[in-house]
């Protein structure tokens, strides 16, 4: 009977999917399955578990596969503090100014500075900045960390990491170049403990007018597009650029892919986070010959030898 319902799901008009998805309605069937269903829904087309070669493909394939017990530490907002220090040095810590805590009702918002930035440390997108407490919207950032904080990250794309995190809030300082230019993010696509590219994010203070331009590891522009638009602007190489590659190298050692995010804010490297499969596998090249590049450049058989095949 579950195979059947298995496959009826795998058949489900996307929108369905997704509506039962989102509702957790979807929650009883396992990694692989949900996973063949959600392929289907955003592509069209059969996921093929047999011979990944995309690297939105081999994302999947490791989703359901690779379960390293580091994982989940390295996806933590707060545990992989601990981690960063140990690697690179707390140096590379954006400071903390408040936290761990396990509710809203929980934070002193006297004893944190005027500005600040709170983020739930199991998911991604549960954070709330505070350019100043008198303009403050303690109401809505309440509503929103506490969404957050009742989402199992893990169900939707099943990204093991996120399964068992515990739900905390931290608070982290506000960052902010002197140059007054809003922050750019510079994510490293590590592959084997490699550098590909580097993904450069821009005008981030607007994400619908938020750019996304990748580079090489010599600094040149890449002719693709994932999800959101190239920046047309001259974008300058930033300064500390080798060091940032140099840490990436250190903290994606041994990992088949890992993306490492950095900022370079008033000439200091600060870390961002850690991601292993960046935008759930599930973000579309443009053109869609790029999804296929990098996906030889992620090599399955070095970690998993004739595991895939």
């Amino acid at each position: 009977m579950k195979n059947h319902l298995k496959n009826v799901i795998s058949s489900l008009p996307s929108k369905l999917f997704f509506a039962l998805s989102s509702r957790n309605l979807l929650n009883w069937m396992p990694d692989k399955p949900y996973l063949s269903a959600l392929w289907q829904a955003h592509f069209h087309q059969a996921y093929p578990w047999k011979n990944p070669r995309s690297f939105n493909e081999k994302l999947q394939w490791l989703k359901a596969n690779d379960h390293n017990p580091l994982y989940p530490t390295l996806v933590d907002k707060y545990a992989v503090r601990s981690y960063i220090a140990d690697k690179i040095g707390e140096q590379y810590l954006i400071p903390l100014v408040g936290g761990p805590w396990n509710s809203f009702d929980e934070i002193d918002f006297a004893q944190l500075p005027e500005q600040f930035v709170l983020k739930c440390t199991h998911d991604s997108g549960g954070v709330v900045i505070c350019h100043g407490k008198d303009s403050f919207d303690r109401k809505s950032a309440r509503e929103k960390i506490e969404k957050s904080l009742k989402r199992n990250y893990y169900w939707g794309g099943r990204e093991w990491p996120y399964r068992d995190i515990q739900p905390r809030i931290i608070a982290e300082a506000f960052m902010a170049d002197d140059s007054g230019n809003s922050l750019v993010d510079y994510k490293f696509y590590m592959f084997g403990g490699t550098a590909r590219c580097i993904l450069v994010c821009t005008n981030r203070s607007a994400k619908s007018k938020m750019n996304m331009t990748f580079f090489t590891p010599d600094w040149n522009r890449l002719p693709f597009e994932r999800q959101y638009r190239n920046d047309p602007n001259e974008l300058v190489k930033p300064e500390h650029f080798d060091e940032m590659l140099s840490l990436a190298e250190q903290l994606s050692a041994n990992l088949p892919f890992a993306r490492i995010d950095l900022y370079e804010i008033n000439r200091k490297v600060y870390f961002g986070e850690i991601t292993l499969h960046p935008a759930s596998g599930l973000g579309k090249f443009d053109p869609v010959e790029w999804d296929y590049t990098l996906g030889e450049w992620l090599d399955l058989e070095r970690y998993f030898p004739g595991k895939f095949v």
